[in-house]
């Protein structure tokens, strides 16, 4: 009888180890296929339902090998699109101007955000567009925006130039041809600005926009305004996440100025009260002193 009982727990316990084994491979292939879904499921998203049908053969071809497409356990859609589009399978143009509707969202620091976003979109071209709604909570910063084009933004060219300013691209949506979303990596973003070193100058030419500069190691400026300018100083202060930090402005004619930087100051911007026709001619800045 207990030879029995021991043969039956035997074998009990036999049939747990084989059953564990067996399920192994089976948990692998779900893993799998979950990451070919997050693929799919984000090539539809781009594509839409209809092109994702009617191309379904050739995408699985072209995305056979799943794993390149999968980082930190999500999808690495910037490389989707680059797939995509190196196989005819996205088209970004439109048949004549479209009014586009983009929203970036990002989870800190909303000023920096939006002024890196704003000077990437300048640097790629897309000079004119209008703030629909900005708004923060509990899930982040969303800022949208609407522009008019004969092409849908290149979001790997965008990638690029968002890396360039310390920014990655976590994930795209695209709701309809002319509506996007950016989820926007900036825990270690920063102005594209060449930083003006303690004891040397520089001479700010002439330009459309205000003239920012990167002072983080410096401890004072000096700014004179070149032959032929009509000089009203405004000049503003900000920290790392362009938190305005003070302002200084002078109604009145100014050929120099010295400024001693708050503490924290990481950014600087120059321009006129009035015009900044008043400093076409440009002017001189002159950085002293170690922070």
């Amino acid at each position: 009888m207990v030879k029995s009982l021991f043969f039956i727990l035997l074998l009990s316990v036999s049939s747990l180890y084989s059953q564990t084994y067996t399920l192994e491979p089976s948990e692998a292939q779900e893993i799998e296929q979950s990451d070919q879904e997050k693929v799919a499921h984000k090539i539809k998203s781009l594509l839409g339902e209809n092109t994702y049908a009617r191309h379904v053969k050739f995408i699985r071809i072209i995305f056979a090998d799943t794993p390149e497409y999968i980082i930190n356990e999500r999808v690495d859609v910037a490389k989707v699109i680059q797939t995509l589009k190196d196989n005819g399978l996205l088209d970004l143009f439109f048949n004549k101007p479209q009014e586009m509707h983009l929203t970036f969202q990002s989870s800190g620091y909303p000023l920096l955000f939006v002024k890196i976003m704003s000077d990437t979109l300048q640097s790629m071209g897309y000079y004119r567009f209008i703030t629909d709604r900005a708004k923060q909570d509990e899930s982040g910063f969303f800022w949208t925006i609407r522009l008019t084009s004969e092409y849908a933004i290149d979001p790997v060219l965008l990638k690029k130039a968002l890396q360039k300013r310390g920014c990655d691209i976590v994930d795209i949506d695209r709701e309809s041809q002319t509506k996007w979303s950016y989820h926007i990596d900036v825990k270690n973003a920063y102005l594209m600005l060449k930083e003006l070193r303690p004891y040397t100058e520089r001479v700010l030419k002439k330009s459309l926009y205000e003239h920012w500069l990167n002072v983080k190691s410096t401890k004072s400026l000096v700014l004179w305004s070149l032959k032929g300018n009509n000089w009203y100083p405004y000049v503003s202060f900000y920290d790392k996440e362009l938190h305005l930090l003070k302002v200084y402005k002078r109604d009145k004619r100014t050929k120099k100025i010295t400024l001693e930087l708050p503490e924290d100051t990481k950014y600087v911007k120059i321009a006129d009260l009035y015009s900044l026709k008043n400093i076409k001619q440009g002017l001189r800045v002159q950085a002293k002193g170690t922070r």
